[in-house]
């Protein structure tokens, strides 16, 4: 895909990669609206499966690396979600995050391929460390609410910053909230969310 095509997404964690994104990014999806399916007995049990095995594989790489933290596994939506968080004995080390969340992002797809390996089935869960994530959700919510502001006072399109597949997601999902579509441009590392008028 050339940087100057388009497409029109948003990236639902219920949903695979579909459409013309292909392996762009987890978790982007071509089509809106729907309503995510029930989870089954059965699906429920291999969210907790996959978490479990995360949670194994990151407390031993804390371990060999003698880094404090504690893991937290919960389910989102159709996803693990595993975060290491800081424990009683100390800190989560802020380098498991990187500049710009790179670290946490290989670390990330670290734990899927151990969780792919252990399980032999593909994996979408999502990793936080030191609540980074959440941090720049909220950073993300914020440049989408001022955008979809900018962009409903002007008429005009208004892209945003180059941002990984987690925040693109964050951001179409709030335009969705406010009524306005998004569509994701440009390829990585310089893909972005444009937010467009009704």
């Amino acid at each position: 895909m050339s940087d100057t095509e388009t497409e029109s997404i948003v990236e639902d964690p219920a949903k695979g990669v579909t459409g013309d994104a292909g392996a762009d990014a987890v978790g982007e999806e071509t089509e809106r609206g729907g309503d995510r399916p029930a989870r089954s007995g059965g699906r429920i049990a291999q969210l907790e499966r996959e978490g479990e095995v995360a949670a194994d594989f990151l407390e031993r790489l804390l371990d060999i690396a003698d880094l404090d933290g504690d893991i937290d596994v919960d389910i989102e939506g159709d996803r693990a979600v595993i975060a290491i968080v800081d424990s009683e004995e100390g800190r989560v080390p802020r380098r498991l995050v990187g500049p710009d969340g790179k670290v946490l992002e290989a670390l990330q797809e670290l734990t899927r391929l151990a969780v792919q390996t252990e399980t032999g089935e593909h994996t979408r869960l999502m990793l936080d460390v030191a609540g980074h994530r959440a941090e720049r959700r909220r950073a993300v919510i914020d440049i989408a609410r001022a955008a979809v502001a900018r962009c409903r006072e002007t008429g005009e399109p208004q892209p945003l910053e180059p941002m990984s597949a987690f925040e693109r997601k964050v951001a179409h999902d709030e335009v969705l909230r406010s009524g306005l579509h998004s569509e994701s441009e440009g390829v990585e590392p310089r893909r972005h969310v444009v937010v467009h008028p009704a």
